[in-house]
């Protein structure tokens, strides 16, 4: 079988499955219980300073948004970093990483922008023979307002300067953890590259208000007939996590550092797409929460399955694989042809590929008076969207035109090779050694 070992910037793990500092990671107790069920790793809920604690709201903390058969498809989160005493979490963190040696633990750290409380912390947080450090830049409600979390992960100066101290202080490796709430996660991506940090990992939650009480009027979580924004997770905010992970992969100042992928992970292909599009590992939170923590160990047979399948000895062989092929629009071979092809045996007649096609696109699908539904590939752009639409798997495909074959909608003939045409800067439809 495949090994699913992993050595992320020297923290070695028996796979790359970690569970993302969160309310998973809060205590002594879940962690132990994520490492019996097969977690890779953990990354301690965020820590602060010592002195007053922090407080969290005693109602509501979560919202949701659900797809079809409630399944959660997001949550909305409005707690704060840990609200229990720096001196316990240090305590739990070292016998627990005393009695799973063999398991990654990664401390989650936040305090002010402030070259002397980083140093008193690290100080602490290296005594508990931690692996590693990770920098909640990130974090979008409650702490920011303070200075804190994506108030500073929004600033790359703050960012670099802050990994700088911390590599200054401290032999532990660190971690950057970035903001989505950001125009370009290039970068803050590459201002932690440039102060020292030796990952980065992404994404934190997203800025968000899930629903409103339309009786309170009030934003959801309602606490005493108020509402406030909170972080955004889970399978919703996957596609944006996979694209700014590949984003910093194949950027020219960032390509080559480390990422640790966050954002949606649910199931072994989901962890299998962030590794292709270059992260090392993957954080989990939302999906522990929804279904427990045993679900690590369908994550781990799927990839293993996988991998074995596609003849991967190890995690290495498929970081980044994926990378090369993440290209620019105009970077795009626009001599490619295809067609939707219609399975007949496979249709069940519902019409909804006919109804989205004839309404909101092309016009490409016919309907006969008995309910056959065909493409008309004079019309038909590969657009895809009755791909999307149709309820039954396989039943739509895309089929590439045959090389020399006429394209019925435009007259040209498809191209011989024209996997290797490039097109031409000032005329997008025209090939460029033309």
């Amino acid at each position: 079988m495949a090994d699913l070992t992993t050595n992320f910037i020297g923290i070695t793990s028996p796979n790359p499955f970690w569970l993302a500092s969160a309310p998973p990671t809060d205590k002594e107790y879940n962690v132990r219980r994520a490492f019996e069920a097969g977690w890779g790793g953990v990354v301690w809920k965020t820590l602060g300073e010592a002195g007053p604690p922090v407080v969290n709201v005693n109602g509501p903390r979560y919202g949701a948004i659900y797809g079809a058969d409630r399944r959660l498809l997001g949550l909305n989160n409005i707690e704060l970093i840990t609200d229990r005493s720096l001196e316990v979490n240090l305590e739990e963190m070292t016998r627990v990483k005393r009695d799973w040696p063999d398991r990654a633990l990664i401390a989650s750290l936040m305090v002010p922008v402030n070259e002397d409380s980083w140093r008193d912390i690290l100080r602490r947080v290296e005594d508990t023979g931690c692996d590693g450090v990770e920098l909640n830049f990130g974090c979008p409600h409650g702490m920011s307002e303070r200075g804190m979390g994506s108030a500073v992960g929004q600033v790359p100066e703050y960012v670099g300067q802050v990994a700088h101290w911390c590599k200054k202080h401290s032999s532990l490796p660190v971690i950057v953890k970035l903001t989505p709430n950001i125009t370009d996660i290039r970068k803050p991506a590459q201002a932690a590259k440039d102060g020292g940090a030796d990952a980065v990992s992404l994404i934190n939650t997203i800025n968000s208000i899930t629903s409103v009480d339309l009786d309170l009027f009030s934003p959801e979580p309602t606490i005493d007939g108020q509402g406030a924004h909170g972080g955004y997770c889970g399978p919703a905010v996957k596609p944006i996590a996979l694209n700014m992970v590949a984003e910093i992969a194949r950027d020219p100042a960032t390509r080559g550092m480390p990422i640790s992928g966050i954002g949606g992970v649910t199931t072994w292909r989901d962890a299998a797409e962030f590794l292709a599009l270059g992260a090392g590992n993957v954080q989990v939170c939302t999906a522990a929460m929804t279904y427990g923590f045993k679900v690590v160990q369908e994550m781990i047979s799927g990839l293993s399955q996988y991998m074995d399948d596609k003849g991967f000895a190890s995690v290495d062989e498929l970081v980044g694989r994926a990378v090369p092929n993440v290209v620019n629009w105009q970077d795009l071979n626009l001599n490619y042809v295809a067609k939707a092809r219609i399975n007949q045996d496979e249709c069940i007649k519902c019409g909804r590929c006919y109804a989205a096609c004839e309404d909101t696109s092309h016009q490409a699908i016919a309907m006969s008076e008995d309910r056959v539904f065909t493409v008309k590939d004079e019309e038909c752009v590969a657009c895809n969207l009755c791909v999307n639409v149709c309820p039954v798997e396989g039943c739509i495909t895309m089929e590439p035109m045959a090389a020399g074959a006429v394209d019925p909608r435009t007259g040209e003939v498809v191209r011989e090779d024209y996997a290797n045409w490039t097109t031409h800067p000032n005329n997008p439809g025209k090939c460029a050694a033309e």
